[in-house]
C-alpha cells in the first residue's frame, strides 16, 4: 500500500509570498503591500464577525432578528458587517468583472459604520490599482488560506506589514532605523513590565503591535482590558493608519493624537504634552539623525536636569522623552535601542551618567542578533523604573533596589531560528525567543526584584552596584559586568594532547601508505621516482 503523503503546513509567509507573486506588475511596492493588508483586514474582521455570529446562533437559534442585531456584535467589540462587506461575499464574487468596485464598497461601508476607523481605510483604492480580475481573484484565494485559529492570535496586520517591509525593502523609504518589533520581543517587554492597569504609551507606535501585545498580556493573566488606556503617536501616516486598523478591529480604544493623519514628531509636535503614564512600551527609530534643528528644543523641559541630546543621534532624546512621560512615583518603561547607546560618549555619556546616578535604570538586557526581518542589528532592552524603593505591586513583594542594575546577556540565545521565503529559492533566517526563554528571563528579573532565589549566573546575568558601574566608567554594556568563562580552562590538556597525538600518528601512517602505493605504481610502469 502506498504511503500517504504528509501535507505540508502552510505558513503565513508562504501565503504572503504567493500574494506578492499574484501582484507582480500590478502596481508599486507600497500599493501592493496596501492591497494585501486591506484584504487581510476584511478577512480578519469577517472571521471575528462569523465567530460572534455563530455564538449568537448557538444561543438564540437561526433567527434573523438576533443574527442581524448590531448591538449583539458591538457589545463584544466586534464590527457588525453588512452582507456585502463580508469575506464570504467577496470570495463568492472574486471572479466578477466589478470585484475591485465591490472591495472598495466594502471598505467604504465598514469605515462609515465604524467611526473608530475614520481615515484608516483607503478610499477607491482597488479600482485605481489597475490589477486584472484574475489577479484580484488569485489574491483573494491566497488570503482565504489564512487560518483564523492559527494566525489571528498575534498581531496579524503588524506581521503582514513586517513581511512587506522586508520583502519590498520599504524601510529604505522610511525614517532611518525604523523597524517592526518582533512579536516575541514585544511579549518579553509586556511580561517584564506587566501593564495591568493605567496608561500605556508608545511615542513611535508604528502599526500598534506594542498595544496589541499589552492587551494580550492582560487577557492571558485574567486582567481587565477596561483598566488600560492606550496612548500613542506615529509620524508616518501610512503606519498610523495601520495602527488604527489594528486597534479598532480588536475593540481597543485609543488616543493617537489630534492630528488626523499623523505627520507629527513626538519631539517637535508632542501630541500628549504634559501627560503622565504608568507604562511605556516602545521601539523608537534607532540612531535617528537630525531629529531636531541645531538651535531647536534647547530649553525643552524634557531635558531638565540632563544635558541636551545631540542632533546627530536621537537615542538619548528618546530616553529622556520617555522618562519625562513616566509617572514620577510609579512609572516603568521597557524599550529597545541599538547597542551603541550602551557605551556612547560625549553628551550621551553625560546623560547616561546622570540617569545612572539618578537611579532610573533598572535592567539592561542584550538580545540575540538577527531578530528583525529588515536588519541584523543587535539591540538592547532597557527598563527604566521610577519606583525602585520596594512595593507590593500586582500582589508581588518587591525589595528596595537602590543603586542596583540587573544586567542580562542573551546573545547566546540564538538557537531557535525560523526560516522565511524572500524570493523563489531564496530563504532568510531570523531568531525568535521561545515562550520558555521568555519565562526564564522573567523568572530571573522577578527573583532579582524580590531578592528570593536570585543568583548571578556566568555568561547570563549579574546584579551590579552603583560603585561597580562607576568603576566601569558608567558603561551599560552587560559584558562589563556579566562574568565571562574562559572555556579554554576547561580543557584537560593531557587528554587533548594524547588525542591529537593519536590523530597525527594515524595521519602520518596513512601518508606513508599512500606514498608507498604511489611509488609502487610508478615502478610498475617502468619509472623510478627516487
Amino acid at each position: 500500500m502506498a504511503k500517504k503523503a504528509t501535507q505540508k503546513e502552510v505558513t503565513l509567509e508562504t501565503i504572503l509570498f504567493n500574494c506578492r507573486n499574484a501582484l507582480r506588475g500590478a502596481g508599486g511596492t507600497e500599493k501592493n503591500r496596501d492591497a494585501v493588508i486591506g484584504l487581510v483586514f476584511i478577512k480578519f474582521a469577517s472571521d471575528k464577525f462569523e465567530k460572534r455570529r455563530q455564538e449568537i446562533k448557538d444561543k438564540h437559534g437561526d433567527i434573523p432578528v438576533f443574527l442581524e442585531n448590531k448591538s449583539f456584535y458591538t457589545a463584544e467589540n466586534v464590527f457588525y458587517l453588512e452582507p456585502e462587506c463580508r469575506w464570504s461575499y467577496l470570495v463568492k464574487e472574486a471572479s466578477s468583472n466589478d470585484i475591485a468596485v465591490k472591495i472598495d464598497t466594502a471598505m467604504a461601508t465598514i469605515e462609515k459604520d465604524n467611526p473608530s476607523l475614520e481615515g484608516a481605510l483607503l478610499s477607491n483604492f482597488y479600482s485605481g490599482l489597475g490589477a486584472e480580475i484574475r489577479t484580484l481573484k488569485n489574491l483573494i484565494d491566497e488570503i482565504n488560506k489564512i487560518d483564523p485559529e492559527k494566525f489571528h492570535e498575534d498581531d496579524l496586520i503588524g506581521r503582514v506589514y513586517e513581511y512587506f517591509m522586508q520583502s519590498y525593502a520599504v524601510a529604505s523609504t522610511k525614517e532611518e532605523g525604523e523597524f517592526y518589533t518582533p512579536p516575541s520581543v514585544v511579549k518579553l517587554i509586556a511580561e517584564l513590565i506587566e501593564p495591568y492597569s493605567g496608561r500605556v504609551y508608545d511615542p513611535a507606535c508604528g502599526s500598534g503591535g506594542m498595544f496589541v501585545q499589552s492587551m494580550r498580556f492582560i487577557e492571558q493573566h485574567h486582567g481587565n482590558k477596561k483598566n488600560i488606556s492606550i496612548i500613542g503617536q506615529e509620524k508616518n501616516p501610512d503606519t498610523r493608519r495601520l495602527a488604527k486598523m489594528n486597534l479598532a478591529i480588536r475593540g481597543i480604544s485609543y488616543n493617537l493624537g489630534s492630528k488626523p493623519y499623523g505627520e507629527s514628531s513626538s519631539f517637535t509636535d508632542d501630541q500628549h504634552k504634559d501627560m503622565k503614564v504608568d507604562y511605556i512600551m516602545a521601539n523608537p527609530p534607532f540612531n535617528l539623525k537630525d531629529w531636531r534643528g541645531e538651535n531647536e528644543l534647547l530649553d525643552d523641559p524634557r531635558w531638565d536636569g540632563y544635558a541636551i541630546p545631540p542632533v546627530s543621534n536621537a537615542n538619548y532624546a528618546w530616553i529622556l522623552h520617555m522618562l519625562s512621560k513616566l509617572d514620577v512615583t510609579d512609572g516603568i518603561a521597557g524599550f529597545l535601542l541599538a547597542n551603541g547607546a550602551l557605551n556612547a560618549d560625549g553628551t550621551e555619556y553625560e546623560i547616561r551618567k546622570q540617569l545612572i546616578e539618578n537611579d532610573k535604570v533598572e535592567a539592561i538586557i542584550v538580545l540575540p542578533r538577527d531578530m528583525f526581518y529588515t536588519t541584523d542589528i543587535s539591540v538592547t532592552l532597557w527598563i527604566l523604573n521610577n519606583n525602585k524603593m520596594g512595593d507590593s505591586k500586582s500582589g508581588d513583594f518587591r525589595r528596595p533596589r537602590y543603586g542596583e542594575i540587573l544586567f542580562c546577556d542573551l546573545r547566546r540565545w540564538d538557537n531557535n531560528v525560523e526560516q522565511y521565503i524572500v524570493e523563489k529559492g531564496k530563504k532568510k533566517k531570523k531568531t525568535v525567543l521561545t515562550d520558555e526563554q521568555i519565562s526564564k528571563i522573567k523568572s530571573i528579573y522577578r527573583s532579582w526584584q524580590t531578592g528570593i532565589g536570585y543568583e548571578d549566573v556566568p555568561e547570563l546575568c549579574k546584579s551590579a552596584t552603583i560603585d561597580e558601574i562607576r568603576k566601569a566608567n558608567y558603561s551599560l554594556a552587560p559584558s562589563k559586568y556579566v562574568e565571562f568563562i574562559d572555556h579554554d580552562l576547561d580543557i584537560d590538556y593531557d587528554t587533548e594532547m594524547t588525542r591529537i597525538q593519536t590523530e597525527m600518528k594515524n595521519i602520518l601512517k596513512l601518508e606513508k601508505e599512500s606514498q608507498a602505493s604511489l611509488e609502487k605504481a610508478f615502478t610498475g610502469i617502468g619509472y623510478d621516482v627516487d
